[in-house]
């Protein structure tokens, strides 16, 4: 983006400003969390994330925002505010209908380190039918993840006779 004084004004113009920021994709995670400061440090642990900004909440002491790039995506968090039904927490509320899918070169080392850190695992890793090594996990902030490391590419129609045996397989496991 190309940015000039203008004389007249003496402020800054763009020229183009881009409706989706450069480095962001059109959807983008905003996890809300208890202990926002730790669950960073968490996820430059665990996911090898980088911290783009971080702002400080009214109090001064929590994150009121921060954005942080795992891969080539960036995720935002803030610490929870109590009182704002949009501001909490998946341990306050008791759970989460939402869980983050993230392809890793080495999904069994981006796995263990991430037990090893104090994620339960929800699904162990497999090989899965569409072609993935995947399992899932919950973080100590209540948020899940979903790690795979793309195997295989399965064509579609090889994708529905595998998705048939599983469905079949699994229903004979109940």
């Amino acid at each position: 983006m190309k940015r000039k004084m203008n004389p007249k004004k003496k402020a800054i113009v763009s020229k183009k400003v881009k409706p989706i920021p450069e480095g962001y994709h059109t959807v983008t995670p905003y996890l809300t969390v208890r202990d926002a400061a730790q669950a960073i440090g968490f996820y430059k642990r665990v996911f090898t994330a980088k911290e783009l900004m971080r702002m400080p909440g009214p109090d001064g002491k929590s994150i009121g925002h921060a954005e942080l790039r795992i891969g080539d995506s960036v995720v935002m968090l803030s610490d929870e505010v109590p009182g704002m039904s949009t501001c909490r927490a998946p341990t306050s509320l008791g759970g989460t209908t939402v869980a983050l899918f993230l392809y890793v070169p080495n999904v069994d080392a981006t796995f263990k380190r991430a037990v090893d850190a104090g994620c339960k695992v929800l699904r162990p890793l497999a090989d899965m039918f569409w072609g993935d090594r995947y399992g899932q996990l919950e973080d100590p902030f209540g948020n899940q993840w979903a790690l795979a490391t793309h195997k295989e590419d399965v064509s579609p129609k090889e994708m529905k006779r595998r998705a048939q045996a599983w469905m079949a397989q699994m229903a004979g496991s109940k």
